[in-house]
């Protein structure tokens, strides 16, 4: 019997501006860089506001998307060596997430920790999402932080700093050409 949250049903949203958010982060990490960059800031904000309602809710998809691939890539990867995802990413997720509480307050890190238990299960973490109502502006910190973390892992298992996301670039450039 197939789940309502199958990721089958689940909108992709606009994994492309999602990426481009989290790979920003990622390089302002690397780099040495603490706190958001001012420059950076300025060309997000308008970003955003460029996108309308229904832009928001694809980079949200889109967001989602990646938690999904970034998952199933791990579980992948933890699987290779007979460990399961949860037990290896969730509880390091949650701690590193307390460690953040300016971004992320602690009232999300049960929403944030559900979604990649969710992916994990091979379950869509938007539709799981959705489940429990409409996205709140105070989990859009959460769930950027979760994906960049994630993104993180990634990387760090890999000893590269670009591979997460080449992993997914290439994904779409697989997907557009198929």
């Amino acid at each position: 019997m197939s789940s309502t949250c199958d990721p089958q049903y689940a909108p992709a949203g606009d994994v492309s501006a999602a990426l481009m958010v989290i790979d920003s982060r990622l390089k302002a990490i690397y780099d040495g860089r603490t706190g958001a960059d001012p420059e950076q800031l300025l060309l997000m904000d308008p970003f955003i506001a460029s996108l309308g309602p229904g832009g928001v809710h694809d980079l949200l998809d889109g967001a989602c998307t990646l938690v999904f691939m970034f998952v199933t890539w791990l579980r992948k990867a933890y699987e290779d060596h007979g460990k399961d995802v949860i037990e290896y990413v969730v509880p390091e997720l949650v701690a590193t997430m307390r460690s953040m509480p300016r971004s992320v307050r602690p009232e999300f890190i049960p929403t944030m920790a559900g979604m990649v238990i969710a992916a994990g299960t091979g379950l869509s973490p938007s539709l799981w999402r959705k489940q429990y109502g409409d996205w709140t502006q105070d989990e859009m910190n959460p769930l950027e932080a979760t994906a960049l973390l994630l993104a993180e892992h990634i990387n760090r298992l890999t000893g590269d700093h670009d591979y997460a996301t080449r992993l997914i670039t290439n994904a779409l450039t697989s997907a557009d050409q198929g």
